[in-house]
C-alpha cells in the first residue's frame, strides 16, 4: 500500500544547477539537500520544504515537462506569484478555481510546469 509520495523528478539540462538553486531556494523558499556521492556524480540537485522533495536529474535530450507537473500548496500565495513575477518569470492564473481557491502555474528556469495553490 503507498503510503505517500517521497519525491517528485524533474528534468533539466546539463550544467542548469545554479539556475536551480536560485529559482527552488531563493524564490520558492525550498533548502537544498545532499545527493549520496553515487548520485552526485550525476549532476542534477534535490531540493526539499516542508516536507515536498523535488529532485532535478540532468538529462543530456532534456525537453521540459509542459503538462506533467508538481502542484504545491503554499502559505503568502499572492507574495510568493509577486516575487515569481517580479523575478521575470511568467505566471499564469487559471480561471478555473481548484478546490475554490485561486491557482496558477509557473515555468522553473528549464520550462518545467509548476503548480501553485493557496493553503
Amino acid at each position: 500500500m503507498i503510503t505517500e509520495i517521497d519525491h517528485v523528478q524533474l528534468a533539466m539540462p546539463p550544467g542548469g544547477e545554479d539556475r536551480a538553486r536560485k529559482f527552488y531556494c531563493d524564490i520558492l523558499g525550498f533548502e537544498e539537500t545532499p545527493k549520496p556521492d553515487e548520485l552526485a556524480k550525476r549532476g542534477g540537485a534535490w531540493f526539499e520544504c516542508n516536507g515536498a522533495r523535488i529532485h532535478l536529474g540532468v538529462d543530456p535530450n532534456f525537453v521540459p515537462a509542459k503538462k506533467a507537473h508538481p502542484a504545491l500548496r503554499c502559505e503568502g500565495y499572492e507574495s510568493l506569484v509577486e516575487a515569481i513575477r517580479s523575478a521575470g518569470y511568467d505566471v499564469v492564473e487559471d480561471p478555473v478555481p481548484f478546490e475554490g481557491r485561486p491557482h496558477c502555474y509557473v515555468g522553473d528556469p528549464f520550462g518545467n510546469r509548476i503548480e501553485l495553490i493557496p493553503e
